[in-house]
């Protein structure tokens, strides 16, 4: 209290001070700002309960987060040439971007596809280009992340028959399928089909995993393309785990024990600008879920309550302009998840608000990533900000915002009524009209953007698709059609037709369709009949 008589006269260079979700900060803090904290019961010590501090007693004391960079664009042939560099150059874990078209569930030559080839990342229409994806890469030792949603079970059945041929055993092949339909429709907008035959698909993927693929992670429960969609910190938090939830919900309905399942449940965060609230996010979203599915879901194991991340730097903060300072941009928020533990992470290319990511422009981000883990020191001892007491307060400040949302989302009816009810894409166009105004004002920076603004050109280079490569892959394709067995790839899809309108599970199926090379566009052309598409009833 003396303190602050004493410096009552100051003038500070704001008005307010507050994080991007709107939490005030104050100007000092002090135990007082955590005299409701038991260390103990709230905070605890790294590897033990509630896991604020992390999942791993030693954290990257005893092993480094993967470095997985984001990866895709043109031919398979071509990704497959940009995979082999990142390795060479100490990447640890593939990360594949499809085109759209891919993630629409079409194939290349499919009229609505018409353009898009290999654009924001790579085209794959049959199992001949997953094969061409992963030629040479051993994928019974490195682990691959796969961004998929709508397709993602034909996807990750294609990926499963290359890993098969190369003869890795089911229970072998390791990685990620983000599979999180959820949030297409809270943001990305990606979704094909209603809700409900989406969601069976899901849990279809963690029924089969959990019976014959314990190192594959069938869920990357997704909160990046909410804040990329323009939703801060809080709400992403929220949104994300009540995702979480929904899912755990939906596979104990189906009969799978929690117990079963949960450990092989996996996260994917945004690192964004604001470094100690998204510190603060990480280290709340581990206490949340750890609490959450021991006293509400009745987890046993203790894997179960652990909530491992994937982490991503915030492609919506780059700027086209001077996008030198993009590499500043990415370090900071690459440091801030490793300050919150992640577990693997990508960082994205300077040049990233222009094209997809240069050769030179990945290698520098994962350079970034290296320049961190060995030269920095942030790695020695685990979670090195906990027990700030700004850190600490900001942290419990952001769970009680989470478990807010939580409440007004249970008062919609739960995460289904809410997101087709608009309820979540209203709440994030609410927070990003609050972010651009701000900006607007002044009233935040950003460097380059609103002020510092030079008169100097973009002068680096750019990745440029292969206007020839979209040809090619239609020559490929059909000549797939051509030399497959056309009545085997028809009986397979008639079988799968069948499944669909029953309640078996689609994966065998789907391996079965895969297999015979029927294409992405064949499969999902079969579920958009059974399913139908949706169309949101909601608006502004």
């Amino acid at each position: 209290q003396l303190w602050r008589e004493k410096n009552s006269a100051r003038q500070e260079r704001k008005s307010s001070f507050k994080t991007l979700s709107q939490i005030p900060v104050k100007t000092v803090y002090t135990p007082e700002n955590l005299e409701t904290t038991d260390y103990l019961e709230d905070v605890g010590l790294p590897g033990e309960f509630p896991y604020l501090r992390g999942v791993h007693a030693g954290g990257y004391r005893d092993r480094l987060w993967t470095m997985r960079m984001f990866a895709g664009f043109g031919l398979p042939q071509e990704t497959n040439q940009r995979f082999r560099f990142l390795l060479d150059n100490g990447q640890t874990g593939l990360s594949v971007a499809f085109d759209m078209p891919t993630l629409y569930g079409y194939d290349t030559d499919d009229p609505r596809a018409a353009g898009e080839f290999g654009k924001c990342g790579v085209a794959v229409s049959s199992l001949a280009d997953m094969e061409a994806l992963f030629d040479g890469i051993p994928l019974g030792q490195v682990t691959t992340s796969m961004t998929i949603n709508s397709p993602a079970a034909i996807i990750w059945a294609m990926y499963i028959a290359v890993a098969e041929k190369q003869g890795v055993p089911l229970e072998q092949i390791g990685g990620t399928l983000q599979n999180d339909i959820l949030k297409e429709y809270l943001a990305q907008n990606e979704y094909i089909f209603p809700p409900e035959p989406s969601l069976r698909l899901v849990v279809d993927t963690v029924e089969f995993a959990t019976r014959y693929m314990p190192r594959w992670n069938p869920i990357s429960i997704s909160g990046y393309h909410i804040r990329e969609a323009g939703s801060n910190a809080v709400q992403e938090l929220a949104f994300t785990l009540a995702d979480g939830f929904e899912y755990v919900r939906r596979c104990v309905d189906r009969g799978i024990a929690v117990d079963d399942f949960a450990p092989r449940l996996s996260f994917f965060f945004n690192a964004h600008n604001d470094f100690f609230e998204e510190v603060a996010k990480y280290r709340a979203a581990r206490r949340i879920w750890a609490r959450e599915m021991r006293d509400t879901f009745g987890a046993q194991n203790p894997r179960s309550c652990w909530l491992r991340f994937h982490a991503q730097t915030s492609g919506a903060s780059l700027t086209a302009q001077q996008p030198e300072n993009n590499v500043v941009r990415v370090g900071l928020q690459a440091l801030a998840a490793v300050m919150g533990g992640c577990q693997s992470l990508h960082t994205n290319g300077k040049d990233e608000a222009w094209a997809l990511p240069s050769e030179q422009a990945a290698l520098q981000a994962l350079r970034t990533q290296q320049i961190i883990a060995y030269e920095t020191g942030v790695t020695d001892t685990v979670d090195p900000l906990g027990g700030s007491y700004y850190l600490e307060s900001l942290t419990n400040e952001v769970e009680q915002g989470a478990y807010n949302y939580f409440r007004r989302i249970e008062d919609v009816g739960g995460v289904v009524p809410a997101l087709e009810s608009g309820f979540f894409q209203r709440e994030i166009a609410d927070a990003a009209y609050i972010y651009q105004r701000e900006e607007d004002r002044k009233e935040r920076i950003t460097v380059g953007v609103n002020d510092f603004i030079t008169d100097e050109e973009m002068s680096i280079p750019l990745l440029r698709v292969d206007r020839e490569g979209e040809s090619r892959q239609i020559e490929n394709l059909n000549n797939v059609r051509r030399t497959r067995d056309n009545r085997e790839v028809a009986r397979r899809l008639k079988e799968l037709e069948a499944a669909a309108r029953g309640e078996e599970n689609l994966m065998p199926p789907l391996l079965d369709a895969v297999k015979a090379y029927a294409t992405l566009g064949e499969m999902m052309g079969v579920f958009r009949e059974v399913f139908g598409e949706y169309q949101p009833g909601w608006g502004f």
